[in-house]
């Protein structure tokens, strides 16, 4: 993936920084599913995303999973495949896909002050706004059952996209910041200052 094309795919396996050191590490199998990368449609072009839902059945309750600094990576796809094996079509955004590649990088500072720092929330809900479009466009999502959840990056990700989308119908919040960092971008609110503005109840 870089900062300019698709580059054909999500970044492969983890950032050296989290890779898995247990032999208990959880792997999600795809048996009776349907799963792997999609291509999002987006107002500035196309973004790539992970989704797994099961194979049969009607329209599913839609999920979508928020990356957490270190990109859509393999923890993340198997956050998906769990949810999909209970019942959820569920989306994972490569939200820094414009931005750049943080599998590169092997130092979070690095990774924040080259790429992170310089995502606007604007773009990360416009994003998935798109994945919520694209869910609906395969006939498999039911987007009035609408939920969200995102870890560390993607936990104060989640508080954001809840005010930003009253449709939600909950959303949980992994660890997330809840005092924003300084950034290159506009600067962001804190979940504690969205906390007001919520209709959608976060855990």
């Amino acid at each position: 993936m870089d900062a300019c094309g698709l580059g054909g795919s999500l970044p492969q396996g983890y950032a050296s920084i989290v890779q898995p050191i247990a032999s208990t590490t959880v792997a999600t199998d795809t048996k009776g599913l349907v799963a792997g990368e999609v291509t999002i449609p987006t107002m500035t072009g196309a973004v790539p995303a992970y989704r797994a839902a099961p194979e049969k059945g009607g329209k599913l309750p839609l999920m979508l999973v928020v990356q957490e600094i270190f990109g859509v990576h393999e923890h993340i796809k198997d956050v998906c495949r769990r949810l999909a094996k209970l019942g959820y079509f569920a989306i994972s955004v490569e939200l820094y896909h414009r931005q750049g590649d943080v599998t590169k990088f092997t130092d979070n500072q690095e990774s924040f002050a080259k790429v992170v720092n310089h995502v606007p929330d604007s773009q990360a809900m416009s994003d998935l706004d798109a994945a919520v479009v694209y869910a609906t466009s395969t006939g498999k999502a039911d987007t009035s059952r609408l939920g969200i959840t995102g870890f560390c990056w993607g936990g104060r990700i989640t508080w954001t996209y809840c005010v930003h989308n009253p449709r939600v119908k909950a959303g949980g919040a992994w660890y997330g910041r809840l005092v924003a960092p300084a950034r290159a971008a506009p600067p962001p609110a804190d979940p504690g200052e969205l906390a007001p503005h919520l209709q959608v109840p976060v855990v």
